[in-house]
């Protein structure tokens, strides 16, 4: 058995994102590996397990066909200035609950903290909320749609 080489500085980004979202877990999966950094009572834990093929081989396969389709608009999207960021791994939703009215369109005008859209983790809503107020450009995912960490959510100019 090769001893495992952890990346320290990718857990200290995820205790990071743990403390400015106040999630008690995350988990990131890259390749054959996942590591899961969870707050226990008083200290940050990672413990790192390699994922099962089968297991990875079925979420790549469908973020892949999705990344090709929407590619261009995304790397437009991740280098604008205005783009809002997931901070976290979810899932998106653009209204407060099923039927009601959404969040934002857009052309709104938001002002800075208005709630954009939830993103949930690990069945944790959590709003993300406008880093600035401006106009909203574009809305970048539909309502219920999965998300990744740093992937662009909305463009307010």
């Amino acid at each position: 058995m090769s001893k495992l080489d952890i990346d320290k500085d990718i857990i200290r980004d995820l205790a990071e994102i743990m403390n400015e979202t106040g999630l008690g877990e995350i988990e990131v999966e890259s390749g054959n590996h996942r590591l899961r950094v969870s707050r226990g009572t008083s200290a940050v834990t990672a413990t790192t397990v390699a994922a099962p093929v089968a297991t990875a081989a079925a979420p790549v396969s469908a973020p892949a066909a999705a990344v090709e389709v929407s590619a261009p608009t995304a790397s437009d999207a991740e280098n604008h200035p205005g783009a809002v960021k997931s901070p976290m791994v979810g899932t998106a939703y653009l209204a407060p609950e099923p039927g009601a009215a959404n969040f934002i369109k857009v052309g709104d005008s938001v002002s800075q903290g208005q709630t954009l859209l939830i993103v949930e983790a690990m069945k944790t809503m959590n709003p993300i909320a406008a880093p600035k107020g401006g106009k909203v450009l574009d809305v970048l995912v539909e309502d219920a749609t999965p998300v990744e960490f740093g992937q662009p959510l909305v463009i307010i100019e």
